[in-house]
């Protein structure tokens, strides 16, 4: 991931550095593992544990000639060592280390990613209930549809980003598991308590039973987690960028002092960060696609998975991790223009209380289908005219008949439509 879309913490995580050090953990955990069965001596296990470690310039400069570089990277651990680096990856692969320490990576990652839904899902609840009863046009195909509210939406989000923390957290279980279970998993050469007691040591759960890998629908899953997560991100950046829209306006992003929108034209204040976060939301898509495919591998491995990996797991983490908090400062510091969107919905003569009509008609005893056609055929006067709605039905007598003035002027109420608005909240615990 190129720096301008990384964070600090997220970005150490997946450094070579920090990748070393995972696979020096586990490393040691073996080491320990054997000891506590009596194949290594205590002595060497507290050497080991006491003084491993690696030189990354070292490893770079090994792997440059070996090619390998689980090579490269043990050979630079045995130059931290004496004679007790003998033990260092004994009976193990290449995947008993890599798939382990990749386990701890992600779990950690996943963690990161968990606080900063934790963050967005506060910061969406607050704004939720702040708004709860600002009314708003709702729409449907982009046109005038009810009126609503704009905390009404924000809660929708607020219940969707419960959901995708409840499907990280499954996902995050799901691939938090190791593998110390030698070549093709067949245990020949490290038996399956030393499995256990490494990925005890670790916190990871087990390979019940693997190949020579991990299996990858684990990461093939948490993967496509974060592209649900993201998915949902570009929901409601989608949103924030349409009502940005000058022709609508009622709400925007926050605009720094300082900032510019355009190299060319002064006035332009643009949703460029809620586009930023569909961008990036579409790469991260992109990302589980291939994750995907890396399920199947031939018979008990190859390695068409791991180049893969080495971009598409850390990418899709860091820019998750990216977007969850640049669009959380947008919600946090929204800026929402009631009265605009008082002014949008009155902007369309009245038709949004087209069903309230309707309805009012057939319980008065109107035919359906009568009805039904008398208000579209005011409804679509008024908007080709660009008159009042209320005013056309006054004027059909039998609709008049039917609805006196009184009746009709109750039905042009917005606060109708916000009478269950609370006991949605309620549902959410809001």
């Amino acid at each position: 991931m190129i720096p301008r879309y990384q964070r600090p913490a997220m970005a150490a995580l997946w450094s070579d550095d920090a990748k070393w050090r995972r696979w020096l953990d586990v490393e040691i955990a073996v080491v320990q593992a054997w000891a506590d069965e009596g194949v290594v001596p205590q002595e060497d296990a507290e050497l080991v544990a006491a003084n491993a470690d690696f030189v990354t310039a070292d490893i770079d400069r090994y792997q440059a000639v070996v090619h390998h570089d689980t090579h490269a990277f043990l050979q630079s651990v045995a130059d931290s060592l004496g004679p007790e680096s003998r033990w260092v990856h004994h009976g193990l692969t290449t995947n008993d280390v890599w798939d382990t320490a990749s386990a701890l990576q992600i779990r950690d990652a996943a963690s990161l990613l968990e606080e900063g839904l934790a963050r967005l899902e506060t910061v969406l609840a607050g704004q939720a209930d702040r708004y709860r009863h600002a009314v708003c046009v709702g729409r449907t195909h982009g046109v005038h549809a009810e009126p609503t509210t704009f905390g009404l939406k924000l809660a929708s989000w607020v219940d969707e980003v419960r959901r995708n923390q409840a499907r990280l957290a499954e996902a995050k279980a799901q691939v938090a598991v190791g593998k110390i279970s030698g070549a093709v998993g067949t245990h020949a050469t490290v038996p399956p308590q030393i499995e256990e007691g490494v990925c005890r040591r670790l916190g990871l759960g087990v390979e019940a039973v693997s190949t020579q890998v991990v299996q990858r629908d684990r990461h093939a899953h948490f993967v496509s987690v974060l592209a649900l997560i993201a998915a949902s991100l570009e929901r409601f950046a989608t949103e924030i960028r349409h009502l940005q829209r000058t022709e609508v306006r009622e709400v925007q992003e926050p605009f720094v002092e300082g900032q510019a929108g355009s190299s060319a034209m002064p006035h332009k204040r643009n949703p460029e960060k809620c586009e930023r976060v569909c961008g990036l939301a579409r790469t991260i898509r992109a990302n589980a696609m291939t994750a995907l495919e890396n399920v199947a591998l031939w018979h008990e491995r190859d390695i068409s998975h791991s180049s893969a990996e080495r971009i598409l797991i850390p990418d899709a983490c860091q820019a998750l991790d990216y977007i969850l908090d640049l669009f959380t400062w947008v919600m946090e510091s929204l800026v929402v223009d009631e009265a605009r969107m008082r002014a949008n919905l009155e902007g369309s003569f009245g038709l949004v209380y087209s069903q309230r009509v309707l309805l009012a008609l057939t319980e008065a005893g109107m035919g359906r289908e009568e009805a039904f056609r008398r208000v579209q055929e005011h409804a679509l006067a008024s908007w080709d005219t660009e008159t009042a709605f209320r005013g056309r039905l006054a004027g059909d007598e039998a609709i008049a008949s039917a609805l006196d003035a009184e009746a009709l002027d109750g039905l042009f109420d917005p606060s109708a439509f916000l009478k269950h608005v609370d006991a949605s909240f309620a549902r959410l615990g809001l």
